[in-house]
Formats: C-alpha cells, sequence, structure tokens
C-alpha cells in the first residue's frame, strides 16, 4: 500500500496574531512532493494549527492520495482527532467538524503526534508565511 507521510504546523506570531501554516507531502521513499506555506490572517495557534491540517488534507485530494499518515506537533489536534480529548472551543469544533469531512475521503488517514525537532521542515513554512507577510506590510 502506498502511504503517504504529510507534515503540518501552524504558527502564530502572538496568541492570536498573524498566523501562517506549513505543509510537506512525502512519499513512502520520504521524498517531498509539494509543499504549502500560506498566511492564514490573524488567528491562534491551535486555530493555525487546525487550518494546517484543513489545507494539508485539501492538497492529499488535489495530489489524487487516498492514504495518507498526518504528522504535527500539536499535541491538541492530534489528541482531538484521535478522540483522546473533547474539543470544547466552539471555533475549534467547527474546524474539527470540517477535518472529519474532508478525512472521510481518504481510505485510511492516521493522526501522529512528534516531537517540534521532528517537524522542523513544517515549522519553517509556517513562520515563513508569517515572515513575508510582515515584509509586504512594509
Amino acid at each position: 500500500m502506498n502511504r503517504h507521510k504529510i507534515f503540518i504546523d501552524g504558527a502564530s506570531s502572538g496568541n492570536p496574531g498573524p498566523a501562517g501554516v506549513g505543509v510537506v507531502i512525502k512519499d513512502n521513499q520520504g521524498k517531498t512532493l509539494h509543499t504549502l506555506s500560506l498566511f492564514v490572517g490573524e488567528a491562534t495557534n491551535n486555530i493555525a494549527e487546525y487550518l494546517s491540517l484543513i489545507f494539508a488534507l485539501h492538497e492529499a485530494r488535489v495530489l489524487g492520495l487516498r492514504n495518507i499518515e498526518i504528522y504535527s506537533d500539536s499535541q491538541l489536534v492530534v489528541s482531538q482527532m484521535k478522540g483522546k480529548y473533547k474539543t470544547r472551543d466552539r471555533i475549534l469544533k467547527v474546524l474539527q467538524e470540517i477535518v472529519k469531512h474532508l478525512s472521510a475521503k481518504f481510505e485510511e488517514i492516521s493522526y501522529n503526534y512528534i516531537y517540534r525537532r521532528d517537524n522542523r521542515e513544517a515549522d519553517q513554512l509556517a513562520t515563513r508565511a508569517i515572515r513575508e507577510h510582515k515584509r509586504s506590510l512594509f
């Protein structure tokens, strides 16, 4: 079975503050197939983390991927998507419902927590989106 690894990260400069998302999609040999660095406006860090997951799922569908493994350094998002933590925040509940809807389009999907040091590529893309947005303001 061909499983693709997707590394995601959301970041905000302040909480809330200017926010960005980073997505790295790799094939089963570890070759990077696609990256995304996107400014998403003003958001909390948790909202940015969920938005990174939503964009990752969308990009995976565009690429025609069917079996994916999501890797995130957000213990909150991973635990909520696995059903280990309840989602109480109303905005995060809405974002989680979007994720569930998008997730239903895949044959297999798993959510995996990783340490931040193992998620540098996605983190750099998320922070770059914020940095580039701030530069464009001046």
